[in-house]
């Protein structure tokens, strides 16, 4: 019996409109009801993540900004985090500067951006969320981010996360979450880690995690959990790497993981 499931959001949980489905929203009640933990992992901010908590009617700790923070939905309690240092934090900072990209960084559950673009206001319409302009990036950076993300062509960000993989080796971890998405976090700071320590804190054995996820940012997930699922919209690495790959976000792909390995496993045990 699987004890704990962690859901990615973006092209995920989420249709390519947004949206949960009213009969995934169901699925994970009842799976709730017979005693399963369901929870979020994502990276985007813990307002964001939130919001979909509250709608799925999940009141438990959540996985945010690529597992750097696991805060709880009642009483938002930090359960862990792991921030980028100020050192780290200054570099990127300079690093966006000297390119001329588009940086935005995440302090305190705050969105920030050193200038007002069509980058940062489209993200933040898609979150949800607001967001600060701070035209000097460094001040902020003195007390190290919770994440960094880069938005930028593509082509442009592999070339920019090679980079930054042979800058800062193995003292960051750096992964796209969406092809136009270059995320940075802590090393430690990343979707498998944060698992380990939630199912750690729920005494719950790997063994006994589903985790469901769709792009190159979920490759620790689902390598973690002990039955990891790709989405049929996923990243071929990640499928490569899965232990079942399911339907596409847009045909309710999480809908029926949750169905054939727990609602119908545990429907028959109880008959």
């Amino acid at each position: 019996m699987y004890k704990l499931i962690a859901i990615d959001l973006d092209g995920t949980l989420l249709t390519d409109e947004l949206l949960i489905t009213p009969r995934t929203i169901e699925a994970i009640q009842k799976a709730v009801e017979l005693g399963t933990v369901v929870t979020i992992a994502t990276g985007r901010m813990f307002p964001s993540a939130k919001l979909f908590a509250q709608q799925l009617g999940i009141n438990v700790p959540v996985i945010t900004y690529q597992g750097a923070i696991i805060k709880s939905i009642d009483d938002d309690e930090v359960m862990y985090e792991r921030l980028i240092p100020p050192n780290m934090a200054q570099k990127l900072v300079e690093i966006a500067r000297d390119k001329k990209i588009h940086l935005q960084v995440y302090q305190d559950d705050i969105l920030y951006a050193a200038s007002e673009n069509d980058k940062i206001i489209e993200y933040s319409k898609k979150s949800k969320v607001p967001y600060k302009i701070e035209p000097d990036l460094g001040k902020l950076a003195k007390l190290g981010f919770t994440k960094a993300l880069f938005i930028e062509e593509p082509a442009y960000l592999a070339t920019l996360q090679d980079e930054l993989r042979a800058l800062f080796g193995g003292s960051a971890h750096i992964a796209k979450s969406l092809v136009n998405y270059l995320e940075v976090t802590h090393p430690e700071a990343n979707k498998g880690s944060a698992l380990l320590h939630l199912a750690s804190n729920l005494g719950i054995d790997r063994t006994e995690i589903i985790a469901i996820g769709d792009n190159h940012n979920d490759i620790e997930l689902i390598k973690t959990a002990g039955l990891g699922i790709a989405m049929g919209n996923g990243v071929q690495e990640l499928k490569d790497l899965a232990d079942y790959i399911s339907l596409t976000n847009n045909e309710e792909g999480v809908l029926h993981a949750i169905e054939k390995f727990v609602l119908e496993p545990l429907g028959a045990m109880i008959e």
